[in-house]
């Protein structure tokens, strides 16, 4: 149970519940459906005694905001509170006096509120699609601070998503003069080793949430043919970032000035290892 306060929502279990909750609420899906579905899919949490409260009043106070609280999941909730069960995990976890009273004002004010009717359910949000800024194959230029031109290839571009994510590989392409479809074709991927940077391959999900402010760096001079597939989802083993310019650009020249007084990576990783599915991943132990 990761807890950071006393208020009913100040720990992992609530906010993960909460979230999860209203995030099918927002996708049109019936309150009594989404409470089943969590308590269906929360079993561990559920019989875990240090998370058991947490998950009971974040589905309640749910509920709650909908106008659609269940008597029985308040009944639950209701019992907990006042039988002192929830005060009880709190002395296991060592909390002081002074802390378990004030915990005690918070939970107890908790429940006061569930039994006031809301006097409006809370609203579905519209979900907001947005679109990214590249396509799929996508080969963009950017110019380093030395001068020379670096370059990108966008290996997928999620269209009609709530966050318009596109997965960029920065390759090693560092040249005077502008680079050609071709010239990212037969590109490696950058590879950093320098500071802490341990053979990392700059591979990385772009949220474009300040790509209008910095979409004046970029240049798309080419587009290749991608026949792999990539998705956000699954734990995607790229990460995420939000700033083009300090993840992909200023990483790139640091790599390159690097490479003047010292060896660059033994790591090799091709752009048609990305784009192609039948080239050998050998740098697939890397994750």
């Amino acid at each position: 149970m990761g807890t950071w306060g006393i208020a009913v929502s100040s720990n992992d279990t609530y906010a993960d519940i909460y979230s999860e909750f209203f995030k099918l609420y927002n996708e049109g899906i019936d309150v009594f459906e989404i409470s089943e579905k969590l308590i269906l899919n929360n079993k561990e949490i559920i019989e875990n005694t240090a998370d058991y409260n947490n998950f009971w009043f974040a589905l309640a106070k749910c509920q709650w905001e909908c106008k659609q609280l269940d008597p029985l999941i308040f009944n639950k909730v209701k019992e907990i509170i006042l039988s002192d069960a929830d005060l009880g995990i709190w002395k296991q976890l060592d909390a002081s006096e002074a802390y378990i009273k004030k915990r005690k004002v918070v939970i107890e004010k908790f429940l006061n509120d569930l039994q006031k009717e809301k006097s409006k359910a809370k609203a579905r949000r519209k979900k907001i699609v947005r679109q990214p800024p590249f396509d799929k194959g996508d080969c963009l230029t950017f110019k380093l601070a030395d001068g020379n031109y670096g370059g990108a290839v966008v290996l997928e571009a999620t269209k009609d998503t709530e966050f318009g994510y596109s997965l960029i590989a920065v390759t090693r392409i560092h040249q005077a003069n502008k680079p050609t479809g071709k010239d990212f074709e037969k590109a490696e991927i950058l590879i950093l080793n320098y500071q802490s940077w341990n053979n990392q391959p700059v591979i990385k999900w772009y949220l474009p949430i300040r790509h209008k402010s910095i979409q004046h760096l970029l240049e798309k001079v080419a587009t290749i043919h991608c026949d792999i597939e990539y998705s956000t989802e699954n734990k995607s083993p790229y990460g995420f970032v939000g700033d083009f310019d300090l993840s992909f650009i200023d990483p790139a020249y640091a790599q390159f000035e690097h490479e003047k007084n010292h060896n660059q990576s033994d790591t090799k990783i091709t752009v048609l290892n990305l784009i192609r599915k039948n080239k050998p991943k050998f740098w697939k132990s890397l994750f």
